[in-house]
């Protein structure tokens, strides 16, 4: 039997699960505090409610599709986007929600992309321009607290569409060029070049590097500079990018990209849409790139304790360690097997519980970093009377 995960998809395990968990800590700790509320949806859905009115959307044409015992068609969610049109019906505007979970993509795989990932999506539906520049000071103030600093870039699918046509773009070839222009990051801009020579607009590309004075005779712009405004009353600093498009189509005013030192693609991405008829905005953090490349402050202290035939002892001392809030598992065994338990799962203190130190009430602790020794004293047992002193 094959017991190797199949490709693009991948197993987390110790320090690295315990770091995602972190970052998803701060996550939902900070969407909760700008009050955003939590949802949850089906991974599989209709394969006609996936695919929705994006049909010819690169992400779209990558969903993994099944069929149940009723030969239903059926898909994995590719997003979360498309489930908002069911979940938003009937909330009070505006209706503001995250959610966080696993979505599936049928792609090629590379370094920074899976085929399962893990999306962390924030939005508000019946948004606003002073919505989305709140949904970015949000995500500013999560990748710093992460130690991610972070490069906000901002453009516009209606100014898009002004500078095509400006450019004498048809409507037909509008949205295959817009494809190629949001390649543009991601491809030497040589081969971008040639691609959109194909559909005659070459000259969008030299249209995007003009000045302000430029962009400044299209109304959209001024969309640009309100949002720039209300970004700066959360003190945030974003940056226009006219080369940014975003991918998916339903995408009708705003888009965002969130980039940083470490990692090619974008860390955090969205924009402006509809769900139904009413106005929405949201990102998406990407759990896996975010963790790459976060460095977070190191765990607390760990504890194990090492009994040496003294169980019943060993568990009390347990308990004492856990009603503080340590964290600390017990070990049956040698003591030279439990250090090289504790060395594995980078547990920095041993405690040996044996019957010279239970009847004396001080425990040696072993700090496996330093190979020092410590002296645990045990007195009442209170949550404030656990005492470490270092031995001599």
């Amino acid at each position: 039997m094959n017991t190797d995960t199949v490709k693009g998809f991948k197993d987390f395990t110790g320090e690295e699960a315990r770091k995602r968990e972190k970052v998803r800590k701060i996550l939902v700790e900070t969407f909760e505090k700008y009050s955003f509320e939590p949802a949850e949806t089906p991974i599989i859905e209709y394969e006609e409610f996936v695919r929705g009115q994006n049909q010819n959307d690169e992400a779209v044409s990558e969903i993994f599709k099944l069929k149940d015992r009723g030969k239903r068609k059926l898909a994995l969610r590719y997003e979360f986007t498309f489930q908002l049109k069911r979940i938003a019906q009937g909330k009070k505007l505006p209706y503001k929600r995250y959610q966080i979970g696993p979505v599936f993509r049928d792609e090629p795989v590379s370094e920074n992309r899976f085929r399962q990932f893990t999306q962390c999506d924030v939005d508000t539906i019946g948004s606003t321009i002073k919505d989305e520049a709140e949904i970015l000071a949000l995500t500013s103030e999560i990748l710093k607290s992460i130690g991610i600093s972070p490069l906000i870039l901002i453009n516009n699918r209606k100014l898009m569409d002004e500078i095509l046509s400006d450019n004498g773009i048809s409507e037909k070839n509008k949205t295959q060029v817009l494809r190629e222009i949001d390649k543009y990051d991601k491809l030497p801009e040589s081969q971008v070049r040639e691609l959109l020579r194909n559909l005659d607009a070459e000259n969008v590309l030299d249209s995007l590097k003009k000045g302000e004075k430029y962009f400044s005779q299209f109304q959209t712009y001024k969309k640009i500079i309100s949002l720039m405004e209300y970004c700066k009353a959360y003190g945030l600093k974003v940056n226009f990018a006219p080369s940014i498009v975003r991918g998916l189509s339903y995408y009708n005013g705003s888009v965002f990209e969130i980039k940083a030192n470490g990692v090619k693609e974008s860390l955090v991405a969205g924009g402006s849409y509809k769900v139904g008829e009413v106005q929405a905005t949201g990102l998406s953090f990407g759990l896996e790139r975010i963790c790459k490349i976060t460095k977070l402050e190191k765990s607390e202290d760990k504890f194990l304790i090492v009994s040496l035939d003294q169980d019943r002892q060993a568990i009390n001392l347990l308990n004492k360690l856990r009603t503080q809030g340590k964290t600390t598992s017990i070990f049956y065994g040698k003591p030279s097997k439990a250090l090289e338990y504790a060395n594995s799962c980078k547990i920095n203190n041993v405690i040996f519980v044996g019957a010279k130190e239970v009847k004396a009430k001080k425990f040696k602790v072993k700090d496996m970093k330093t190979g020092r020794q410590k002296t645990l004293v045990i007195q009442k047992v209170t949550k404030k009377n656990v005492l470490m002193k270092k031995k001599g």
